[in-house]
């Protein structure tokens, strides 16, 4: 019985830790760009075929 309790105990750490790291994430800006990743994939052929061309 008392494993249920240490399992519980490590669960609502990594949940917390999760947490944290989402909340970091917000506040450091990691979100604010919501325009590129929709049109990212029509730029990632032009991407491809610049490397082609410089090598």
């Amino acid at each position: 019985m008392s494993v249920i309790f240490v399992l519980i105990g490590v669960s609502v750490l990594v949940a917390g830790g999760f947490l944290g790291a989402f909340l970091w994430a917000v506040k450091s800006g990691q979100f604010e760009d919501k325009y590129t990743p929709s049109v990212r994939i029509l730029f990632d052929d032009d991407k491809k075929e610049e490397k082609k061309n410089k090598s």
